[in-house]
């Protein structure tokens, strides 16, 4: 199969690599100054790197997801499979789909769940979109797995951004805890405290605590204040902090959202 990847960074050199490994023929395109992956036979020009392939992949940003379909749009094969990896809106998925349909192209929204690094082309994805169980079928034989989650593009990439509220959010959390400890001397302490509470959670822990702020939103309000004045005076502005805040105001008068039954 000849696969065309636009993107030759992080993501797209060790699944490049994969795929030329598990017998595909891969072509590829990046303006940027990157390597380019073993087995991959890169171009300089993106409508010489579509000549003939069956699939494109696009491992772009999201800002680059746009421009990475209209630089070749007219020389990909009709009928071809055109996948984008980007982490964009599923508005803008939505609006991909559109113009590749309306170029004779299969168009499918995918999503990667986890770092590719160390994983490649067996990264967890999710894919949606009308041609996305074709687009997974067809790369299965190459070790990629895509959980197909919808007919609608978009969709794949709405469950990965509700994942990232949580994952690139916790980052930020502790990010910002970490700087006013190191500003407090209490650094090294502060990180065992929350490695430990981190990696000894489970469902009920995260239970506990989400119902728990039901009940007492209005002390862990006061808690949170007073943790935003401290990291005032560390010199630590407390973006996270003071969104903590405001979400246990919005809890105040909202509540908390049901649960899914217990797994």
């Amino acid at each position: 199969m000849r696969i065309c990847l636009f993107g030759l960074g992080e993501a797209g050199s060790e699944i490049g690599r994969d795929l030329a490994d598990s017998g595909a023929r891969v072509s590829g395109f990046d303006p940027g100054e990157v390597d380019t992956p073993a087995g991959v036979v890169r171009f300089t020009d993106p409508t010489a790197a579509v000549a003939d392939a069956e699939v494109v992949i696009a491992l772009t940003a999201a800002s680059d997801s746009e421009r990475a379909l209209a630089q070749a749009l007219e020389r990909i094969p009709p009928r071809a499979l055109y996948a984008d990896f980007s982490t964009a809106s599923p508005g803008t998925k939505r609006d991909l789909a559109v113009v590749a349909t309306h170029a004779g192209l299969s168009f499918t929204d995918v999503a990667l769940m986890a770092p590719v690094p160390g994983k490649g082309v067996r990264t967890p994805a999710l894919g949606s979109g009308p041609d996305a169980r074709t687009f997974a079928e067809r790369m299965l034989p190459f070790g990629m797995e895509v959980t197909v989650v919808g007919l609608e593009p978009g969709e794949a990439a709405t469950h990965k951004l509700l994942r990232s509220v949580v994952v690139k959010g916790l980052a930020a959390v502790v990010i910002e805890s970490i700087e006013a400890a190191r500003a407090a001397g209490l650094a090294d302490s502060t990180w065992e405290n929350v490695v430990a509470q981190i990696t000894s959670a489970d469902e009920g822990f995260l239970r506990r605590i989400i119902e728990g702020t039901g009940t007492h939103a209005q002390r862990r309000r006061h808690e949170m204040a007073a943790a935003a004045e401290l990291l005032e005076s560390l010199g630590v502005d407390p973006v996270m902090t003071r969104s903590t805040v405001a979400g246990l105001d919005r809890v105040l008068l909202e509540g908390i959202p049901p649960l899914p039954a217990d797994g």
